[in-house]
């Protein structure tokens, strides 16, 4: 599938590591770096902008590496850009560490996955159908 992309960043496009990876990396397009404080969150830009094809998202999720190693995240996780958003990517971060982290120009801060979608047209009713797990959630079927 072709995206049209505007690059407005100093960095090359993002890439697919391996030909299995769902996700590319989006990298900081940054001019001084920003250092995230302990449970500080902030907004980094890409210089990406997408035109996607309607009945698709772009999904921006967290790195694992930088979650496990240094506490980052994506706080809305996963972030959502619509078909019809053209404005530029940018990336809610979080540090949920005991530590500041710095972000530099060029640094890998997320991930992102395109996913085709679907609109559903409600229908409103009186009742739904009844099933083995019923209203049982948050951990019911993991109980022995």
């Amino acid at each position: 599938m072709k995206v049209k992309i505007i690059n407005k960043s100093h960095h090359p496009l993002p890439e697919y590591a391996t030909p299995f990876s769902a996700g590319v990396d989006l990298r900081a397009n940054i001019d001084n770096p920003i250092t995230l404080g302990p449970l500080e969150r902030t907004l980094v830009p890409t210089g990406l902008f997408l035109e996607l094809p309607q009945g698709y998202e772009a999904q921006i999720r967290p790195r694992s590496g930088l979650a496990l190693k240094h506490g980052l995240t994506v706080l809305n996780s996963p972030g959502t850009i619509d078909a019809d958003y053209r404005g530029e990517i940018r990336v809610i971060l979080v540090n949920l560490s005991n530590e500041n982290f710095v972000i530099n120009d060029g640094e890998r801060i997320c991930q992102m996955v395109i996913a085709e979608h679907t609109q559903v047209q409600w229908e409103q009713v009186d009742s739904i159908n009844d099933t083995e797990r019923g209203a049982g959630g948050f951990g019911h079927t993991g109980k022995q």
